[in-house]
């Protein structure tokens, strides 16, 4: 991939970045905090950030209040001074697909086009294929993607603009993740009964939480050896419940619940674990970068084909792509690693390999770079 540096020219390029940043913590604001942070986009433009998140919380996200249409006229209001005097070349837009979010950005385009700003929307969500079947959303989503340049985060993700952007126009880029490894160890790969497997994401039932607890009753009632560790934040599903449904299930021995990680105890959970299960039916899910994550620890991964994560995981290289809501399958694949010790041993490597090869940070900045520098 082209290394870029930094221009030897004084008038750098200017770009505006529509961009969602922390709080709350999710898939989009983590990569808007990134890109706000590079180095190297920061050297390479003349960069102006404006953060379009108006939600304090997870739990705030896609509910509508005052405070959020109050932050709105004042976010109209800041990019408009921000265009007039600023005069960016061009905007990155981390656009909102669907839902109160969407039409406040359908304002925001309006001002863009005003101006004849070219636009490149990042789309880090998905849904406009089901929210167009609505004739008023249908005809905001022809106007807004008129001219645009749209930003992918996978081929298996185009299906869900096909009807509006032409695949000209389309740029893929997939996610990438800093190096989260905080601590200097290598991991031991020898031998570790029984096997230890990870789910880490806030639990909300369609992430999979009570799947993975169905099928790793199916591995209990066949007497096969496991530990499994559930890390996250409460979200449709409380703590509470999911230690009950624990405890239900007769899973006690076996499985433990461990609250939010972060820093060094995540690493440490990564390092201790084995394989990462994450069977999600999520209907938002398009690039989970919890998965880039395991793959960085050299986990093998479970998973569904929901969204972009076909990308992501190789079939049989480097874990398996199961169909969705299936415990009985989910239990079978488990089961296969445990009985399959080389082939787990060869995951490990290949996950880490693809991470390398697809998933670094410093290999999404440039391709980001690449495509905001096209003319």
């Amino acid at each position: 991939m082209k290394k870029y540096t930094c221009p030897d020219t004084v008038d750098k390029e200017r770009i505006l970045f529509l961009l969602h940043l922390p709080p709350p913590v999710h898939g989009s604001s983590q990569v808007g905090q990134w890109i706000s942070d590079s180095v190297l986009i920061n050297a390479s433009f003349n960069c102006r950030y404006i953060n379009l998140l108006a939600s304090k919380s997870v739990d705030d996200t896609g509910r509508l209040s005052f405070s959020k249409v109050y932050n709105a006229f004042r976010l109209f209001f800041k990019v408009l001074c921000c265009i007039i005097l600023f005069r960016p070349h061009k905007v990155y837009f981390a656009l909102t697909t669907t839902g109160f979010a969407f039409y406040r950005d359908v304002i925001i385009v309006s001002i863009l086009k005003i101006f004849r700003l070219k636009i490149f929307f990042h789309l880090h969500n998905k849904g406009i294929k089901s929210a167009s079947k609505s004739k008023i959303n249908f005809i905001l989503y022809k106007y807004i993607f008129e001219n645009a340049k749209v930003i992918i985060l996978s081929k298996f993700l185009y299906d869900d603009i096909q009807c509006f952007v032409n695949e000209q126009n389309v740029e893929i880029c997939a996610n990438g993740i800093p190096n989260l490894k905080l601590l200097n160890s290598d991991k031991n790969y020898k031998d570790i009964k029984p096997l230890r497997i990870l789910f880490l994401s806030n639990l909300i039932e369609s992430k999979g939480v009570l799947v993975l607890l169905n099928a790793l009753v199916i591995l209990r009632k066949r007497e096969v050896k496991f530990e499994a560790v559930f890390v996250g934040g409460g979200g449709d599903i409380s703590s509470t419940q999911l230690e009950q449904f624990i405890l239900d299930m007769d899973l006690s021995e076996n499985v433990s619940y461990l609250g939010k990680r972060y820093d060094v105890e995540k690493q440490e959970i990564f390092e201790s674990s084995d394989l990462f299960v994450f069977p999600t039916y999520y209907k938002n899910e398009c690039f989970p970068l919890v998965l880039l994550e395991a793959m960085q620890f050299s986990l093998p991964i479970i998973t569904t084909s929901e969204g972009g994560i076909k990308s992501i995981v190789e079939e049989g290289k480097t874990g398996f792509v199961i169909p969705q809501k299936d415990p009985q399958k989910l239990a079978d694949k488990i089961e296969y690693l445990i009985q399959h010790p080389i082939l787990l041993k060869d995951m490990r490597a290949n996950a880490y390999r693809r991470y390398l090869e697809l998933f670094t940070f410093e290999r999404f900045e440039n391709r980001i770079m690449e495509i905001l520098s096209n003319k």
